[in-house]
């Protein structure tokens, strides 16, 4: 199985090519710090399966998911992510990803992932599994569920505290689009600034302070 990581913390990547080296049927090919870079390197290393963690700056690893398989409808990818809440998994899975584990799994989680999504099967984390589930049979989207895949990919930078100029350069769009997009969160929402965004964003678990 050739596999790419994507991530942008080194120590990150680190440890899961020495995990991953110890399994005789997984290779790593390649490695990238950003959604970007993972485009770029695509075509020359030829994975099978990317490994693609979703909180990075740039594009991010949502918007990263569509374009890769926008290139290569076959290829399998595992969301990762460190957060907790239940957005990032059904915006990964909608964005096409084959599964969603939880950067705080064991490790041996990883490799059941990884060989579960390459043999063409879904793989979500048990316990964000359940809590999804029971989100369903609540009824409890919450306001971000109303928000489209782009607005959330905005909501979500704007959030972390970029700039609309920041933000069209990393989604590629035009600063007007993503002013647009800045005014219909704020409608959807009932918010009235960023700050606002950023505290609700903390609230369901998308960043967390310092990180």
């Amino acid at each position: 199985m050739r596999v790419m990581l994507v991530d942008d913390h080194a120590v990150v990547r680190m440890g899961f090519r020495l995990l991953l080296q110890a399994e005789t049927d997984i290779e790593v090919v390649a490695e990238a710090d950003s959604g970007e870079a993972a485009c770029q390197l695509l075509e020359p290393a030829a994975p099978e399966v990317v490994v693609m963690d979703l909180a990075m700056a740039g594009m991010g690893g949502i918007e990263a998911i569509k374009r890769l398989l926008a290139h290569r409808p076959q290829l399998r990818i595992l969301a990762l992510s460190a957060h907790e809440d239940t957005s990032h998994p059904r915006r990964a899975l909608q964005a096409g990803a084959a599964g969603y584990l939880c950067k705080r799994s064991a490790p041996e989680a990883l490799i059941d992932a990884l060989r579960a999504v390459a043999r063409g099967q879904r793989y979500i984390d048990a316990a964000i599994a359940q809590r999804m589930a029971v989100q369903d049979l609540n009824g409890e989207g919450g306001p971000l569920a109303q928000l489209s895949a782009r607005e959330f990919e905005v909501f979500k930078q704007l959030a972390q505290g970029l700039s609309v100029v920041r933000i069209s350069q990393a989604l590629n769009l035009s600063s007007s689009t993503v002013g647009t997009h800045l005014y219909n969160l704020k409608q959807k929402l009932g918010l009235h600034n960023q700050a606002e965004m950023t505290l609700l964003a903390l609230r369901h678990g998308l960043i967390e302070l310092g990180g």
